[in-house]
């Protein structure tokens, strides 16, 4: 099975190459591999127990990013999200590289990172004119969104998978991960602006490329907040009743479909603008192909492939934040959704309870560990294809700050961390010392 997965997996790797699409490989690979468990497994009702065991927990990562999807699409359609880049207007570059980052960072925050750089990619199209600042600009988009989507349990889909299977909890993480993502993307802006392609730079008015057709929908600004909103809301949701968060991403998508029917009541030509519309318009390829990656995951999680992986990574590295820091620096290699999954299925709760440091780390080296590569993330690759950036020019101009800010932001949590720790044994010692 592990030579299986190794094999579908570079298939997966090298899809652009063989013009195989990864998502049908994703299928295929977690059929097979279903199909080879069944075989050596003691009977085939404990196979199938296992698996409607995995698809239970697998359907619940689906169902929230159909849901997710939909509803940013939606806001898009309505042009929502244009009011949120018609602020970045400055001409300075380095104001403007830093204003980029930190739009991308929070907006990343609330969407998930591949959308985020999308909308921002698009917007830096309208505002500079083809060049290595453009380039640059849009490096930074793809660190921030990284960066941005690991502090939040919605605003990436690996810390989704871990706050779904209870692994983190919304205020731990957002308090905890904070800090270190904001470090993450601090360190590179820094570094980045005191490159030649930052300083040599002179920006006049915005590209011509910005077209005064693109104007925002009717109701559009209603649309954006209550699509945030609903965003917001489900993990308070999860809070009050702890329902599963697919459970109010259906509930907000519920609540956008209405809504959108009643403002668009009766127009013919606004039925690009509902939500039926939407559905044809969202990555479902990409959701198949998480369908495919999560139960191969299981079937080896079941076979019991990955238990054996932590106890040899257990003998060999006692360092959890070791072993968390090298995960990060993998997902630049391997897509991180897997590589999540895997170490879901190598550590349970009972060997790191939820938010513990292990946990935590998990979720913003895996966040901000894919921006090393620009093919480490959906972001990246998104980015790759919309400004036909190579994979060498990224590695020479972008890596190497990325790493930096990488080890920066591991540093800051661990700081951070065992502060915390030790400040309830001052807080005792120093009546103690009072008194004596």
């Amino acid at each position: 099975m592990a030579v299986l997965f190794g094999i579908g997996y570079v298939v997966i790797i090298f899809e652009e190459t063989l013009s195989f699409n990864k998502s049908g490989i994703g299928l295929l690979m977690a059929v097979c591999l279903w199909i080879v468990r069944s075989i050596g497994a003691p009977s085939t009702e404990i196979v199938v127990l296992e698996l409607q065991h995995a698809t239970m927990e697998v359907s619940q990562i689906v169902f929230y990013l159909l849901g997710a999807m939909t509803i940013v699409e939606i806001v898009d359609a309505h042009q929502g999200f244009k009011l949120v880049t018609d602020h970045i207007t400055s001409r300075k570059p380095k104001i403007l590289l830093w204003m980029v980052g930190f739009a991308t960072f929070f907006l990343s925050s609330v969407l998930d990172n591949l959308t985020t750089t999308i909308v921002m990619v698009s917007l830096l199209k309208k505002l500079v004119p083809p060049s290595e600042f453009r380039k640059l600009l849009g490096a930074v988009v793809v660190v921030a969104a990284n960066a941005g989507g690991a502090w939040t349990p919605i605003g990436d889909v690996t810390t989704t998978m871990l706050w779904i299977h209870g692994r983190v909890s919304t205020f731990s993480t957002m308090k905890n991960l904070l800090l270190p993502s904001v470090v993450s993307l601090t360190v590179p802006l820094v570094l980045m602006s005191l490159t030649s392609e930052v300083n040599g730079m002179i920006l006049n008015a915005p590209h011509s490329l910005l077209l005064a057709s693109e104007q925002i929908a009717p109701r559009g600004k209603l649309v954006l907040g209550v699509g945030c909103g609903v965003l917001v809301f489900v993990p308070i949701l999860n809070s009050l009743t702890g329902l599963p968060p697919y459970m109010g991403v259906l509930f907000g998508l519920g609540v956008l479909w209405i809504l959108t029917d009643v403002i668009h009541y009766g127009d013919p030509e606004r039925q690009h603008l509902k939500v039926p519309h939407a559905l044809s318009q969202i990555d479902i390829q990409g959701a198949l192909f998480f369908l495919g990656i999560l139960l191969s995951v299981s079937s080896l999680e079941s076979a019991g492939i990955l238990k054996e992986i932590a106890n040899y990574l257990d003998d060999h590295i006692t360092n959890v934040e070791l072993i968390a820091s090298v995960i990060g620096v993998v997902s630049a290699i391997i897509d991180n959704v897997p590589l999540v999954a895997a170490t879901m299925g190598m550590y349970n709760l009972s060997k790191f309870p939820q938010d513990s440091t292990f946990w935590q780390l998990i979720s913003f080296c895996a966040g901000t560990g894919g921006s090393m590569l620009i093919t480490g993330s959906s972001a990246g690759v998104a980015f790759m294809g919309m400004e036909k950036v190579d994979f060498f020019w990224y590695f020479r101009k972008v890596s190497g700050f990325s790493f930096v800010g990488y080890v920066a932001g591991i540093g800051a949590y661990l700081v951070v961390h065992n502060l915390l720790l030790e400040l309830p044994t001052t807080v005792v010692q120093i009546p103690l010392l009072a008194d004596s």
